[in-house]
């Protein structure tokens, strides 16, 4: 059988490489994972769940969603879970768009919004990004009755530039009242810059906007693929009634449970990202290379166009002393590198690598 129309023109998510040919130390900068990994709480939750992996995971989530509400200040009832937030970008599309239809997202913006419009059926709509930041302008002039839904990462993976709460509340009353603007903040835990807000003020104040966030980061939470989202009542019925019965698994909730609990881990996370980003940022750019500023857990590094100092060289030469880093030319950015906050020992390997590589 064939599959309908549009779904082979879809280009499959390319994930970060996660080996290089070395013996010795690896040290992974590729996925934005944290260095300090999940939390003690949230481990002895997963394993103390294994004793019920014969028994299905309460399909509702209602502690996880009662935890996330209590930490956060949110009503519980407008919560929804998914495996990752990846299930929940994937489904909304489904739900709101379909052909005919057009769908917004930045030029360099994360790439499950354009294979979640093409398996909808919907038409991607790509507004430019001058600066390497999202244009709300840009988004307002591509607007049209057709748009169902924008999406718009802040922080955005890979550039690190966010949009302050001013820009999302105009972008908000300019889109079209049947468009619905989707806020990805999945790293939304790191951003220490001031204007910056999650979203969730504009969900509560608006019928029409949907804010996600994930477990995938610094709560160390990725290997367990659980999301969730903030949404008007609507939408949590129609995205009740399409996602899968028992989407997140019982460890997971119970790991998640633990994890949004445990602020003091969350807090430890953030100031290591913070002097880490910050060090990662001033080191790298003393080599000569731009780095772009970056209020998340990666920074974006530009190298030359041509010659012997590219992008793809220096991944190259990278992965040749251990040291894996995400490219990004899938994002429309050849020229650039994306590599994440690890560890204090990771954070120097890379630096000591680039500059062995520029020298």
């Amino acid at each position: 059988m064939k599959p309908v129309p549009g779904i082979l023109n879809i280009a499959p998510y390319v994930a970060g490489r996660s080996e290089a040919p070395v013996r010795g130390p690896v040290y992974k900068l590729s996925s934005n994972e944290t260095p300090l990994g999940a939390g003690r709480n949230a481990i002895e939750a997963f394993t103390a769940a294994s004793v019920g992996l014969n028994l299905y995971p309460d399909g509702s989530a209602r502690a996880l969603r009662q935890a996330i509400a209590e930490t956060h200040g949110l009503e519980a009832g407008r919560i929804i879970c998914g495996n990752g937030s990846d299930e929940i970008l994937h489904l909304l599309p489904q739900i709101y768009a379909g052909p005919g239809d057009e769908i917004l997202f930045s030029a360099h913006g994360f790439l499950v919004y354009p294979i979640a419009t093409l398996a909808a059926g919907a038409t991607p709509v790509v507004v430019p990004e001058p600066d390497l930041r999202t244009d709300v302008d840009g988004f307002l002039r591509h607007a049209t009755d057709r748009t169902r839904i924008a999406f718009l990462a802040n922080p955005n993976n890979p550039t690190g530039s966010f949009n302050t709460s001013a820009e999302l509340r105009r972008l908000r009353a300019g889109l079209p009242e049947e468009c619905l603007l989707v806020v990805d903040a999945a790293y939304a835990e790191y951003v220490d810059a001031e204007g910056y807000e999650t979203g969730a003020a504009l969900v509560a104040s608006t019928p029409n906007t949907v804010m996600t966030r994930t477990f995938s980061k610094v709560y160390g939470l990725a290997a367990l693929r659980v999301g969730w989202a903030y949404a008007p009542a609507g939408v949590v019925d129609a995205y009740e009634r399409v996602r899968g019965p028992f989407n997140v698994s019982a460890p997971a909730q119970a790991a998640a449970v633990a994890a949004v609990r445990d602020q003091a881990h969350v807090a430890a996370g953030r100031a290591h990202n913070s002097r880490w980003r910050n060090w990662l940022a001033a080191e790298i750019a003393a080599l000569g290379l731009k780095v772009h500023p970056s209020v998340a857990n990666f920074i974006l590094v530009d190298f030359d166009r041509t010659g012997p100092r590219t992008a793809a060289a220096a991944d190259e030469f990278l992965a040749s002393r251990g040291v894996i880093v995400r490219a990004v030319s899938s994002y429309g950015l050849p020229h650039c590198l994306r590599i994440s906050v690890g560890s204090e020992e990771g954070n120097r390997a890379a630096v000591a690598a680039l500059a062995e590589f520029m020298a």
